[in-house]
């Protein structure tokens, strides 16, 4: 099993996963020309998506789902809640997630996690293949009791260190989009990321990419030096970026 990310942060998400047969999209915040643009960096087609997962209707992770699908003849997966969001207009082949249930896709296993954030039924994922686990983590205000018991276990994590609290308090951003931000259906910061991971089984976590990571509201120094003393268990540690996301890493 392999990953990597078109782009991680407020102007587009979009992360590939691929195992076997499938090459599974992500999310999809950005428009067709560029998705296409990303993807061929790494190597890869847009015909070659097999499927296409939404986390929830905020545009940064929805805005280029529907034309994608649309043009490609994709098979789209959502949780109802994100479905009756919004008009998505036609979807070609439309899979609704109903209660949270784990489905598989070939050979890869996808495990949907009811998360805390402010959309209609958010969900992130879990992928399994061949007794390796990938965890995807973003968009979540708080770390749920629920949440932490699902992603305990992975050999591979994707996790939103979205925020500094200080930086949040003194940005631009208006009072009401502040409170939403670090709130507890918001997103989370550096501090609940590090604190989630000194939780985690570190003996089993292989790989840590740190994304989600806000331009206005945080930097990568920032969120190195609240991360440094637990990320330094990890074996391999990358920081996601809006423009590149990360390239392919491999379990």
């Amino acid at each position: 099993m392999r990953y990597a990310s078109l782009g991680s942060g407020s102007r587009g998400n979009g992360t590939l996963i691929q195992a076997g047969d499938q090459l599974v999209l992500l999310d999809c915040g950005f428009t067709i020309k560029e998705v296409e643009r990303r993807i061929e960096r790494l190597g890869c087609g847009v015909q070659d998506i097999t499927a296409v997962l939404v986390t929830h209707e905020h545009a940064d992770h929805l805005k280029g789902v529907a034309p994608l699908a649309r043009k490609y003849k994709l098979p789209v997966y959502m949780t109802p809640g994100t479905f009756r969001s919004r008009d998505h207009g036609k979807l070609p082949k439309l899979h609704l997630i109903e209660g949270f249930r784990p489905f598989e896709l070939g050979d890869l296993a996808v495990e949907p996690v009811a998360v805390p954030h402010d959309a209609r039924e958010p969900a992130q994922f879990i992928f399994s293949y061949q007794q390796l686990r990938l965890g995807v983590l973003t968009d979540l205000g708080n770390i749920s009791a629920h949440v932490e018991e699902s992603y305990r276990d992975c050999d591979a994590l994707v996790l939103e260190a979205n925020h500094d609290p200080h930086m949040l308090a003194s940005g631009p951003y208006p009072i009401s989009l502040k409170q939403r931000v670090g709130g507890a259906w918001g997103h989370l910061s550096n501090a609940q990321a590090a604190g989630f991971l000194e939780r985690v089984n570190l003996q089993r976590l292989r790989q840590l990419v740190v994304a989600h990571i806000s331009q206005q509201n945080n930097s990568r120094e920032r969120a190195e030096e609240t991360l440094s003393h637990i990320v330094s268990d990890i074996p391999e540690v990358v920081f996601a970026c809006q423009d590149e996301g990360f390239s392919w890493m491999s379990l």
